[in-house]
């Protein structure tokens, strides 16, 4: 993909994340309510989880691109899964969200697969502001990708991203965090125009991915919950999990093994 990785091996303990926070919880943002997951009772071999940094031309700045495999594996010898992050986080968050073991687990279901996690700041993962354009990056300059994974701000990213790549194996929405009209949509500032929110929101685009391998997962309290299943209704996915939970990392992380697995199983063709 053209770009220079100065990377950094990060041991399971060697890497700190920051709290995810913003301006309005609870809405759309990865909310810090859960303990980090516990460390893999193996130590990672080398290169599990990889960090790297280049020079996004879309997004006109240096982004951190985190590449995570499970124990055992080279990342660069497995087929890639974007993981988008929420609003507030970025890619490290996936790291301590606990990515890397869960993958691992996965890994003994399905076949092995790696996981890239890139910065997107909040934009939705759209391009809302000129010289800052992460979808293009996502389709451009993160190299072959195979499916793709999004948490709130990055479950509306993910869908986004579906919709320009009909060929992924597997698309996930995780309590997406979509919009039903502009005034809701025009209060995140991040939407150029209601003409631009209408181009990108998924809801108005639920027909693009219907009939495409789409995974969508959503706790019964999350805020987003009316609209997670007006997705659903529209969209018809592959699998559709509404369970106990809310917006939070403790949901995300129980749910996240059968994510992973939902995803392994798909770009290995096993269903």
């Amino acid at each position: 993909m053209g770009l220079t990785r100065r990377t950094m091996i990060l041991g399971a303990t060697g890497l700190a994340v920051g709290a995810c926070t913003a301006e309005n919880p609870p809405e759309n943002t990865p909310r810090n309510t859960a303990e980090r997951p516990p460390s893999s009772s193996s130590p990672l071999v080398a290169e599990s989880v990889v960090t790297a940094k280049f020079a996004s031309k879309a997004r006109g700045r240096e982004v951190t691109m985190i590449t995570m495999a499970p124990d055992g594996h080279d990342p660069d010898d497995l087929p890639k899964c974007l993981a988008l992050h929420g609003r507030g986080a970025d890619a490290a968050w996936m790291v301590r969200l606990g990515v890397q073991r869960f993958l691992t687990e996965a890994a003994r279901k399905a076949q092995p697969f790696a996981v890239v996690a890139v910065d997107g700041g909040d934009t939705y993962w759209v391009d809302g502001k000129p010289g800052d354009n992460p979808q293009k990056m996502l389709l451009e300059e993160l190299g072959p990708i195979q499916a793709a994974f999004g948490i709130s701000m990055g479950g509306f990213g993910a869908l986004r991203f579906a919709r320009a790549r009909k060929d992924l194996k597997a698309v996930v929405a995780i309590s997406p965090a979509l919009f039903r009209d502009w005034p809701t949509a025009k209060s995140k500032r991040v939407f150029a125009d209601q003409a631009h929110w209408e181009a990108n929101e998924p809801l108005r685009h639920a027909n693009d991915i219907v009939g495409m391998p789409v995974g969508i997962w959503c706790g019964a309290s999350d805020p987003f919950i009316t609209v997670t299943k007006a997705l659903i209704n529209n969209a018809k996915p592959a699998k559709s999990v509404i369970t106990p939970g809310a917006h939070t990392e403790e949901y995300w992380a129980g749910i996240m093994p059968e994510v992973l697995t939902f995803v392994g199983e798909r770009i290995s063709g096993t269903v």
